[in-house]
């Protein structure tokens, strides 16, 4: 059985510590023979020493005796006091330095002294304690700058942090497991409701509905419903396993009115409306880069939704202010008939807005142009909210103060 060795490595950005004291960190994923992936974590005065022992141990290729002969990449020497500035703009040369390094001939770029320096020690794994007041920052590099220009590394990008407020159990290699009260850095938010994470040393998929921001129970990047709604097609089956799921089949069109971040849509067909998952919607026209962005997650379950977790053990005393379903469907049959009946198929849409009337030719296969004595239309006015809305929408304080307000 040939030896394990490293088949990629990727320098991910860098993690500003404040335990024991003030100190950074690069973080880097290893890729090795065995397909594995490890995430290891390296400080640049060991990364540099690291490279004089392997110039001590290749002297020729180090071009210690022949300066032609030298293919060893450099790599500047550590200063004195490093901070974010001499880390961030430190990041380009290291990334090249990682990429030279595994292009080395197979005797320096296997050699043990190599896999040695890493492979996962016990810090990487489970790191050392956080500031008991400070949190660790991590900033991640941006992928699409060149590898020779650092001026185009883009800002640090500072992780939002959730806390896991139910245990999860993983169903594949691509997920983590999750207890109660996990703080987790969020890499990436899929529109799917599975979001990437970091978890200490851990990296993989969670499903949102397991997570809940920091700062309140709501999300402050979910948007606001639309009761024009947007046109989409099914990609797949789904049978509803709630009263308040939607059932479809393959191929159906429908309109999406709210989309919410844990990836169950509010979608509209007829004057009904129910949850759909978003994984398995794509928009009308769109249908081949739905089919190869699903072939790329293959992924064949939509997360779970918050209202099936149990032990729900949350930090913060009120609850999310969500739209129930019959809400939804008030505001929804309210704005249908403000806006009329759509037009049958083979007739002429008739004049709304320029989003509004897109979407009619859509559905109904009208043609896009008129009669050239048909009067332009007034754009239609949204409805206004009903009072159950906006009070289930506002804050406590405004609460109270309707109350106050109404019984005085």
């Amino acid at each position: 059985m040939d030896p394990t060795y490293i088949r990629h490595l990727e320098l991910l950005g860098f993690e500003r510590r404040f335990f024991p004291r003030h100190h950074y960190v690069y973080m880097f994923l290893v890729k090795w023979s065995d397909l594995s992936e490890k995430l290891v974590y390296r400080k640049y005065p060991e990364i540099h020493t690291f490279h004089k022992s392997l110039k001590e141990m290749f002297p020729i290729e180090a071009g210690d005796i022949d300066p032609k002969d030298r293919i060893i990449p450099s790599l500047p020497a550590p200063k004195w006091f490093d901070n974010q500035k001499t880390t961030e703009n430190r990041q380009g040369t290291l990334a090249e330095y990682c990429h030279s390094l595994l292009n080395l001939p197979p005797k320096i770029s296997r050699c043990q002294l190599l896999l040695d320096f890493f492979q996962v020690r016990p810090d990487d794994e489970i790191p050392p304690s956080s500031h008991p007041f400070k949190r660790n920052e991590t900033y991640l590099m941006s992928k699409d700058r060149s590898r020779n220009n650092t001026s185009e590394i883009s800002g640090p990008i500072i992780l939002e942090t959730y806390r896991a407020i139910s245990d999860y159990s993983k169903n594949s290699k691509r997920e983590v497991d999750l207890s109660a009260g996990d703080m987790l850095e969020i890499i990436e938010k899929n529109p799917n409701g599975w979001w990437f994470c970091q978890c200490e040393s851990r990296r993989g998929w969670v499903p949102a509905s397991y997570l809940e921001p920091l700062e309140g129970p709501d999300e402050a990047e979910e948007p606001e419903p639309n009761y024009e709604g947007e046109l989409y097609e099914t990609i797949k089956a789904y049978t509803a396993t709630q009263e308040d799921e939607f059932t479809l089949q393959a191929g159906e069109i429908i309109e999406v009115i709210h989309k919410l971040l844990d990836g169950w849509w509010v979608v509209r067909k007829g004057e009904e409306t129910g949850y759909y998952p978003s994984m398995f919607l794509c928009k009308t026209g769109l249908r081949k880069e739905a089919d190869t962005d699903r072939n790329m997650i293959r992924r064949e379950t939509p997360p779970p939704r918050r209202s099936t977790i149990r032990n729900v053990k949350s930090i913060h005393a009120k609850g999310r202010n969500r739209i129930t379903q019959d809400a939804y469907r008030r505001n929804s049959r309210r704005y249908l008939q403000q806006r009329g009946p759509r037009s049958s198929p083979g007739r002429a849409a008739p004049k709304a807005s320029a989003g509004s009337s897109a979407q009619d030719r859509r559905l109904t296969g009208g043609s896009a142009s008129g009669p050239a004595s048909e009067p332009k239309k007034m754009p239609i006015v949204p409805p206004r909210p009903s009072t159950e809305l906006i009070l289930e929408r506002c804050t406590a304080d405004t609460r109270k103060k309707v109350v106050i307000h109404s019984t005085t």
